[in-house]
């Protein structure tokens, strides 16, 4: 096999030969990879199921920042790209996306000045903001109006506890007066994120600020440019927002709009488990051919067995996301050759910088040299480890070097 000649490498999971292949160890390891069969499954069936609800779907890119997946969302028939800060929605802009919904909000002489410059340098891109305080959109306005430019916006709801977001109607009302008589700013709906909101009785409340949202959104109406333009849903409860706002009475040209994110790659952890309950409440999506899937994987090498029952692994907290259960061992190569079914024989105990501690029965045939599969939970927080992620085919064989703009 050829040695892909190429150093000095740029990032971490460098492709070291050529026809590389990840369980070859033909990369430099540890490696993120993402399986193109289940992302292109995860792509065509979240736009399927904002298809099947009369919906549009803007998924948040900043889960991936990933330019080639934002391009493929787009192209699979994404309404925009969601992103989280000023920066992010450049990246979404200067790869081709033609619509970029920031859901947050626009603060700081640096961040409005990087807007003006995008929306200058890229004036056939849609872009939206989200604005929750008098303050914030009469310096808005003087900037923008200063640069002979409007900024959209959407007003923002929260909750008591929560996040941004005007606290009650009579906030929201006086904020849409407001932009009314100001000049460079358009408001075009309301944006809210109903994941703020937790507990056994999670739903109960989300369905109640549902409500209330919609029905503020048909009092917004009058000050609203346009299509009306109405927001929400991450991962977890985009069914319910569905749900409540389709059956709702709305403003007269209302484009309801679900932003999950981290369906992408979907995971085995907590959006596996999240999942499960939306196919429990939602018929529509038991009905769609096909399941979300995972589809990014952390792929490591045993660098240490140095006890009896305990071996160490070569990533850490500088290559995965830990916040939300440590990674799951789900796949034991040597030499290319797969081994006994890892899952429920090797645990993840402890996790550090550059290392992780795995848990093992006496007498598990572990040796130096392996490579293990690993599965994570909450993938934006492994997504923002890597420079390059690794798109792989079936058998893990690297097809390209996505790069990432974290």
């Amino acid at each position: 096999m050829k040695y892909h000649s190429g150093y000095p490498v740029t990032h971490k999971s460098a492709v070291m030969f050529s026809s590389a292949n990840v369980l070859d160890e033909d990369v430099c390891l540890p490696a993120a990879v993402i399986k193109k069969t289940e992302l292109i499954n995860n792509i065509s069936w979240m736009q399927r199921y904002a298809d099947s609800r009369g919906v549009s779907l803007a998924p948040h890119g900043k889960t991936t920042m990933t330019p080639s997946i934002f391009l493929q969302q787009q192209h699979a028939g994404a309404w925009a790209i969601g992103v989280g800060s000023i920066w992010q929605a450049g990246i979404a802009m200067q790869c081709g996306i033609s619509r970029v919904l920031m859901a947050n909000q626009l603060v700081g002489k640096g961040n409005m000045q990087l807007a003006s410059d995008l929306k200058l340098q890229y004036p056939q891109v849609d872009f939206i903001c989200c604005v929750d305080s008098i303050e914030n959109v009469r310096t808005l306005s003087y900037f923008f109006s200063e640069h002979y430019q409007t900024l959209d916006v959407l007003i923002e709801i929260g909750v008591n506890g929560g996040r941004c977001g005007c606290r009650d109607t009579g906030d929201a009302l006086a904020l849409a007066r407001e932009i009314a008589c100001l000049p460079g700013l358009r408001l075009r709906g309301l944006e809210l994120y109903e994941g703020v909101l937790h507990g056994e009785d999670a739903e109960v409340k989300i369905r109640e600020l549902l409500t209330s949202a919609v029905t503020l959104a048909c009092d917004l109406e009058p000050y609203v440019s346009g299509e009306f333009i109405l927001t929400g849903a991450g991962t977890v409860w985009y069914d319910v927002v569905c749900d409540v706002w389709l059956s709702a009475s709305k403003p007269s040209s209302c484009r309801i709009v679900i932003r999950p994110g981290c369906y992408i790659t979907h995971d085995q952890g907590i959006y596996e488990v999240a999942h499960r309950k939306l196919l429990a409440r939602d018929s529509v999506a038991c009905e769609l051919s096909g399941d979300l899937v995972s589809a990014l994987e952390l792929v490591a090498l045993v660098q240490s067995v140095p006890e009896s029952g305990l071996a160490v692994v070569n990533f850490g907290k500088r290559d995965s996301a830990f916040d939300a259960g440590l990674p799951l061992a789900i796949a034991h190569y040597r030499h290319g050759k797969k081994m006994i079914d890892p899952q429920g024989r090797l645990t993840t105990s402890g996790i550090m910088d550059q290392h992780s501690i795995l848990r093992m029965p006496d007498g598990y045939d572990l040796k130096v040299g392996d490579l293990l599969v690993f599965s994570t939970s909450h993938p934006c927080l492994t997504f923002d480890k890597w420079k390059k992620i690794l798109l792989v085919d079936d058998n893990y064989c690297v097809i390209d070097e996505l790069s990432t703009g974290f």
